[in-house]
């Protein structure tokens, strides 16, 4: 499949430097965050003391299934993740990536400081297939425990961006991390299944255009 969406501006601010550092305060906790829910203020952006540098593990579950083309949605996605990439090498952080498209999720990154192998994917990442959103769930619940029990001093958080175009599924254990639900489904006519997901993983949900939005805002641009 072709690479059929450019990477739009995502929702973080402060480029490939990151934002202006003083004091004891390093970058901003991007994860931690987004999982308060919408920055209203430069009070709510969370950051990292500089003395501190624990060990995280962000897993990252990208759906791409066909549906994603509607609405501009994996664009906006591709956006969100190039950010996302960006703020993991800075943070020095390690990725898990799992990609949900076609018969099987696929692994692309487990557990890897982020690369520029990373960006040369996220460039010609296309939307087609189907949806093995649920068989990537269960995967990654299961490596997240084995790699829990070799790493137990890593704090792991859980990224999800998809669509929630889903027929059934059956009943998910919640997270055993923090997890954040990103709803990239952007038809005129919405099913809305990706918060029932995400209250079912017992994950924080956020639709894409709320932080697209959020991120026009001087209070979230310029910490």
């Amino acid at each position: 499949m072709g690479a059929d969406a450019r990477a739009k501006p995502g929702s973080l601010s402060g480029g490939r430097n990151g934002a202006s550092r003083s004091g004891l305060l390093g970058g901003i906790d991007w994860p931690a965050t987004l999982l308060k829910g919408h920055p209203r203020s430069r009070q709510d952006l969370l950051r990292r003391p500089r003395s501190a540098q624990p060990s995280e593990l962000w897993l990252v579950i990208v759906d791409a299934s066909a549906s994603t083309r509607r609405g501009g949605a994996l664009s906006q996605a591709k956006g969100l993740l190039a950010e996302l990439f960006d703020a993991a090498y800075r943070q020095r952080a390690r990725l898990a990536l799992l990609h949900a498209t076609g018969t099987q999720p696929r692994w692309l990154w487990q557990g890897q400081k982020s690369a520029s192998a990373l960006r040369d994917w996220l460039d010609q990442l296309g939307a087609g297939g189907g949806t093995p959103l649920i068989e990537a769930l269960q995967q990654a619940a299961q490596w997240q425990a084995r790699r829990q029990n070799l790493q137990p001093g890593e704090q792991q958080r859980l990224l999800i961006l998809t669509d929630g175009r889903l027929r059934d599924w059956p009943a998910l254990p919640a997270s055993q991390c923090p997890a954040l639900l990103v709803d990239i489904e952007r038809t005129p006519v919405r099913l809305g299944r990706a918060r029932q997901l995400a209250s079912e993983l017992g994950a924080d949900y956020q639709h894409i255009d709320e932080l697209a939005l959020r991120a026009r805002s001087p209070t979230w641009n310029t910490p």
